[in-house]
């Protein structure tokens, strides 16, 4: 638990952000904030898994 990777961090709370607009929209039943929220999440785990796989190659893994 010493290596902490803050950019993980701030991806995950990030998504789980975006998550959460997901849910108000659909209660608010806004269908244009929910396909916002989703497009972010989507952009969101996608920089994630990206950057994984680029400190994965590197060895920071």
């Amino acid at each position: 638990m010493e290596n902490i990777k803050w950019i993980f961090v701030l991806f995950s709370i990030l998504a789980a952000i975006s998550l959460m607009g997901i849910a108000v929209s659909i209660s608010l039943q806004s269908i244009l904030l929910a396909i916002l929220s989703f497009i972010f999440l989507f952009i969101v785990m996608g920089f994630g898994f990206k950057t994984k796989k680029k400190y994965r190659d590197e060895g920071r893994l």
